[in-house]
C-alpha cells in the first residue's frame, strides 16, 4: 500500500458513484468505509434492495455504513473513529453538516455532474438536457455547508449529442468523474492544486425532478418537448394523456424535418396526431412537429411505433386535464 495515498471514507449511493469507487480501489487508495443510503423497497413487489454502491462495496470487501440520519453525534463519532484523511462523495444524496465536514484534515471532495456554478442541486444532468444544452461536464469540488457552493478543484467538459438521454449522459459523466477524481485527490493532498472560488453571479439551480417534470405541454416547441423526453429518461419519464384519461409514456422521439398537415378543425392544434406510420407517430406542437418513436400505454409494454401506429389514428388528440 502506498503510504502517500490519503485514507478515504467514500460516500455515494446510485450507479453514478460506482465508477469513482472502483477507480479509487484500483488506484490503491485505502477505503476505510463506504457510506450510502439505506436499502429501499423497489419494483412492483417492493423488494428491499441494496443501492448500487453498497452492492459494489460488498463485492470489494469494504465495510459499509448506512445511517438513517447523518446529523447525529453518533454518526459523526463513527467517522472520527475511522480517522479518514479525506471524505469523497458522489451522489450520496444528503448535504454534509459542519461537524462532518471538519473531520478529515484534507477536507471533503464531491464529484458533481455539471460545470459549476451552473446547475447546482439535485438533478444537474437531467436539466442540462431539458434546457437543450450542447455541453456539460464534471466538477470536482471542495465541499462546504452550502448546496454545491464549495471551491472548484478540477473541471472537464463533455458534449451532449442531440439524441443522448439523461441515462446515457449520466453514465458518461460517471466515467469522466472517475477519471478526474484521482487527479483531484493527489493534487489536493500534494498541494499542487489551488482551489478556485465559484462565481456566484453565474450560479444556477437544478431542482429535483419528479413525475410532473415529465408531463408534456404540447403547446411548447417540438425541440423543447424532444429535450424534455430525453432529459427525463429513464426517470421520471415523459408522459401525456389519451382522450380516455389514461397515461401514455413517451420514451423516444425525434423532431420532424417537415410538418404534416391534416384538414378539418383539428389542423395544427397542439397534441393532434397528424400521421401514424411505421416510421413514427407525428404529433403537432406549438412550433413544428414531433415524431413519437417509442411509447408505452398505461398498463402495457414499451412498443416501437411500427408495432402500434394503427392504434393511434390521425386526428386523435393527446393531452388534456387529468
Amino acid at each position: 500500500m502506498d503510504l502517500k495515498k490519503p485514507r478515504i471514507v467514500f460516500m455515494g449511493t446510485p450507479d453514478f458513484a460506482v465508477p469513482s469507487l472502483r477507480r479509487l480501489v484500483e488506484d490503491g487508495y485505502p477505503i476505510l468505509a463506504v457510506v450510502c443510503q439505506p436499502d429501499k423497497p423497489t419494483g412492483r413487489h417492493q423488494v428491499l434492495t441494496a443501492p448500487p454502491v453498497k452492492q459494489t462495496a460488498i463485492e470489494l470487501g469494504i465495510p459499509i455504513l448506512q445511517p438513517t440520519k447523518i446529523r447525529t453525534g453518533e454518526f459523526a463519532t463513527q467517522l472520527r473513529e475511522l480517522a479518514p484523511d479525506m471524505i469523497v462523495t458522489a451522489a450520496y444524496g444528503r448535504i454534509l453538516p459542519a461537524d462532518i465536514l471538519q473531520i478529515p484534515p484534507l477536507g471533503c471532495l464531491n464529484v458533481h455532474g455539471s460545470l459549476l456554478p451552473e446547475y447546482r442541486g439535485a438533478a444537474p444532468v437531467q436539466w442540462s438536457i431539458i434546457d437543450g444544452r450542447a455541453e456539460t461536464g464534471i466538477t470536482i469540488m471542495l465541499m462546504d455547508e452550502g448546496m454545491d457552493t464549495g471551491d472548484i478543484l478540477i473541471q472537464s467538459r463533455i458534449a451532449i449529442p442531440p439524441d443522448m438521454d439523461a441515462g446515457q449522459l449520466m453514465d458518461a459523466l460517471a466515467m469522466l468523474g472517475a477519471e478526474l477524481l484521482p487527479q483531484a485527490i493527489q493534487g489536493l493532498s500534494d498541494h499542487l492544486l489551488e482551489p478556485v472560488k465559484q462565481d456566484e453571479s453565474q450560479a444556477t439551480y437544478a431542482a429535483m425532478v419528479n413525475r410532473e417534470t415529465g408531463h408534456i405541454d404540447w403547446t411548447r416547441p417540438a425541440a423543447d418537448i424532444h429535450n424534455q423526453v430525453r432529459g427525463t429518461y429513464p426517470w421520471p419519464g415523459a408522459w401525456t394523456t389519451l382522450p380516455d384519461g389514461k397515461r401514455l409514456k413517451i420514451h423516444r422521439t425525434a423532431v420532424a424535418n417537415g410538418d404534416h398537415l391534416i384538414t378539418g378543425a383539428t389542423q395544427n392544434i397542439p397534441g393532434t396526431i397528424l400521421a401514424a406510420q411505421k416510421n413514427g407517430i407525428s404529433v403537432a406542437t406549438g412550433q413544428g412537429t414531433i415524431v413519437l418513436l417509442e411509447i408505452q400505454p398505461e398498463g402495457g409494454k414499451r412498443l416501437k411505433s411500427q408495432d402500434c401506429a394503427h392504434n393511434y389514428p390521425v386526428g386523435l388528440q393527446l393531452g388534456g386535464t387529468l
